[in-house]
């Protein structure tokens, strides 16, 4: 039976937005999920194609909620996402906030919000932090639940989703998803009713291409033959018919290349992409940007992890807006990110895993990109094509991903290594006071709802309580476990308890730490994030590791000779933004993109941060070491600029504007002309910072006396919720508050429905 949707019981503002934009009634998967309980609580697991309306289901379940007085987390696998769902959850009577700022903060203005957006990885940092509105959830939306079995983020989204249940049994559980193959085993562990359906608001046709023929179940399709290659056939004949297309290929280089022959194809003419594309050459720092703003001024663009956010951000919106009829990416792009088109292309179904050559992407993978054909209220259909490489190949493509079912979600709590920040996470947080408790907890996660014998889950714990107590992070008194200071502030810095122990053994040898010792061995530790070593990196890693040998306190084997070289040219890297070298000096140097310059300054800049805090507990006398390289990583500077960079408004480009200027610190700034200070910065900027300057020379005594307070503070009880005083502290605080000048990327305040949630 259909649903008008203005007869829900939901809250007036949330129905007439939606009937402002022509819904009348519901989708059927949707009118399943209300008559299943949906708006009274009920808990479901929800299984349905990508399109089918599941983001509408969430809210409703969430209006609802907020409704009867309840307040709603809603957990994303990306950060994009968070504030894409923002946006999209905006303007229908609900305070949305979003969470996506440092890991070791509680962030208790969250708590004035209905709907909360985070990753899982932050809301596991907000249960280490005891964040108090978490006790006020009474719904939670996991997104993309079938993340729990990927090998790097499924553990703590499972983790996530065992401890809020634990703690609020009578909260309501909604996970949504396009790609299960055990749904049923899913919503067992969930206690949550099932609700599956085939349905699509555009109809998805599946076919397999060969020689310019795509080849349907049910039908021959041959397309015109204008260009040399079937990926650019396909392209111009879904232009030519009004539509757009996603080209999915294996690797940044062939998203690219893929793009600079689609926009020689196409030759689009049209001044929305000439303005797109002037944007893009403005903020152009490299050769990879303008080559990007070459192909959307005809029509095609790329799309991967190496852009920066304004490129992805005028890509992502030249695309909805219907200008940019081509966008090849890396599969990236298909998880989550809302961009449909007309036609799906997988070209590269083959992808390289390390010792393992060209191995076959998942079924999974196949159906988030297919799952992006067709455009609602735009397409008559949608299409996904998988290009053959060769005649016998139509026939097992068909079978191994159009026919083929989903893989079925397993936890990956068991591997090796991966409970132990957790276990110390819930010894730490007071969900577990033995090693009974800690069973007792682990006994609701998914890994032992899908294997009935205890051994390896008792193995894997006793495992990681030796670790943890070995490296002094929890006490074992008579059965009894606690967290030491050095665990307690380990679990809430959010890093693994192998990275704190490389940081803090390190931290206590003897000798001189130089910033590139100290940038290689955080690059070695579990949490960074480090580059992809190619072949011809070999000669230039190993010329520059003998020439640095003495410097470097990590020792490597054969074994693990590729980490090592991985986490020494991701410190090359960094070192060389530390000198002040251009964009496009390292993404030529590295073969990266300005993304990956971010995200590597983003990782180190957090694993710096906690080494600061470490090297107070454990090692005071490096303090001044590790809080200097942290602002020179984060402003990207020489240290001759370091007392500049304190200075309130002033980051790299002023800094060195005027340290080349003979003002080199705070005092000569302080006593400088306006007026010349001016001819260098500009004359607003000038008169703000010379205020700055005078009012940290006038506040630098003070600030001393804080400082020796706050450090006998902090050796009574570490523990504690306080204020940072620590340079590195005083940076986040210079983020939240957006007064950072020219010194980098800030993080967000967003402000939603008249409230604000970082």
């Amino acid at each position: 039976m259909t649903v008008h949707f203005s007869e829900l019981p939901l809250p007036e503002k949330f129905i007439q937005h939606y009937k402002e934009r022509g819904i009348e009634s519901l989708y059927p998967p949707q009118d399943e999920c209300i008559a299943a309980g949906l708006l009274d609580g009920a808990d479901l697991l929800i299984a349905i194609p990508t399109a089918s309306g599941k983001t509408l289901i969430a809210e409703m379940a969430m209006q609802a909620t907020i409704a009867r007085g309840g307040m709603c987390l809603y957990i994303v696998p990306l950060k994009a996402l968070a504030t894409e769902k923002a946006r999209e959850f905006a303007g229908k009577g609900a305070a949305i906030g979003v969470a996506t700022g440092d890991y070791d903060q509680k962030e208790k203005r969250l708590g004035a919000n209905d709907i909360v957006i985070a990753t899982s990885e932050k809301v596991d940092s907000l249960l280490r932090n005891g964040a108090p509105w978490l006790s006020q959830v009474t719904c939670l939306v996991v997104d993309e639940v079938h993340l729990i079995d990927d090998e790097s983020r499924g553990p703590t989204l499972e983790m996530v989703i065992t401890k809020l249940r634990h703690a609020s049994p009578d909260m309501q559980v909604i996970g949504l998803s396009a790609t299960i193959g055990n749904p049923k085993k899913l919503a067992g562990w969930l206690g949550a009713d099932l609700i599956t359906s085939d349905w699509r608001p555009v109809d998805l046709r599946e076919g397999i291409c060969y020689h310019n023929t795509i080849y349907f179940a049910d039908e021959e399709k041959k397309i015109p033959a204008p260009a040399k290659t079937e990926d650019i056939n396909l392209l111009l004949d879904c232009v030519a018919d009004g539509g757009q297309c996603l080209v999915f290929v294996s690797s940044r280089r062939n998203a690219e290349g893929y793009a600079k022959r689609a926009a020689s194809a196409l030759k689009c003419e049209d001044a929305a992409l000439d303005s797109i594309a002037e944007k893009l050459e403005a903020a152009a720092e490299t050769d990879m940007g303008r080559v990007l703003a070459a192909c959307v001024k005809n029509g095609a663009a790329f799309h991967h992890a190496g852009m920066n956010r304004i490129q992805r951000t005028l890509v992502e919106e030249g695309f909805r807006n219907g200008f940019i009829k081509s966008i090849s990416s890396t599969p990236t792009l298909a998880a989550g990110l809302n961009l449909p088109a007309r036609r799906v292309i997988i070209r590269d179904y083959l992808r390289y895993s390390g010792g393992e050559g060209m191995q076959p992407i998942p079924v999974r993978e196949y159906r988030q990109m297919a799952g992006r054909a067709g455009r609602p209220h735009l397409d008559p259909y949608g299409e996904a094509i998988l290009i053959a490489k060769a005649e016998y190949a139509v026939n097992n493509l068909h079978e191994e991903y159009v026919e083929a079912p989903d893989e079925d979600v397993r936890s990956r709590c068991g591997e090796p290594g991966v409970l132990t920040a957790h276990i110390l996470s819930l010894v730490a947080t007071g969900y577990a006071r033995s090693r009974d408790d800690l069973m007792a907890f682990l006994e609701k996660t998914l890994y032992a709802y899908q294997h009935t014998g205890k051994r390896a889950l008792n193995r894997t714990l006793d495992d990681a309580l030796a670790f943890l107590t070995d490296a002094e992070m929890l006490t074992n008194l008579s059965g009894m476990l606690h967290a030491t200071e050095y665990g307690d502030l380990t679990s809430r810095l959010y890093i693994d308890p192998h990275s704190a122990e490389i940081i803090t053994t390190a931290l206590r040898e003897e000798g001189e730490l130089t910033d590139l010792a100290l940038l290689q061995l955080l690059c070695m530790t579990p949490d960074m994030f480090t580059l992809y070593v190619k072949n011809n990196d070999v000669g230039m890693l190993e010329k520059f590791f003998y020439e640095h040998e003495e410097e470097f306190r990590t020792e490597f084997t054969y074994d693990d000779m590729e980490d090592f070289f991985r986490s020494l040219k991701t410190a090359m890297l960094l070192s060389d933004w530390t000198d002040e070298l251009g964009d496009d000096t390292i993404c030529t140097r590295y073969g990266v993109g300005p993304g990956d310059i971010y995200n590597a300054v983003q990782g180190i800049g957090w694993l710096l941060h906690a080494s600061g805090r470490l090297a107070r507990l454990v090692a005071p006398e490096q303090r001044d070491m590790v809080e200097e390289t942290t602002l020179r990583v984060r402003h990207g500077i020489r240290h001759e600029l370091i007392p500049l960079v304190r200075v309130k408004g002033i980051g790299r480009v002023r800094a060195r504007r005027l340290f080349n200027n003979g003002i080199t610190g705070p005092e000569a700034l302080a006593a400088a002309d306006p007026a010349v200070v001016g001819r260098i910065v500009g004359g607003k900027t000038a008169e703000s910072i010379i205020r700055a300057a005078k009012a940290a020379r006038r506040g630098s005594s003070r600030r001393d006396i804080i400082s020796e307070r706050t450090a006998a503070r902090d050796s009574v009880s570490p523990s504690e919720d306080r204020h940072d005083n620590t340079p590195a502290g005083k940076m986040k605080e210079e983020n939240d508050t957006g007064n950072n000048g020219d010194s980098g990327a800030q993080r967000t305040l967003f402000s939603f429905g008249g409230k604000t949630g970082e």
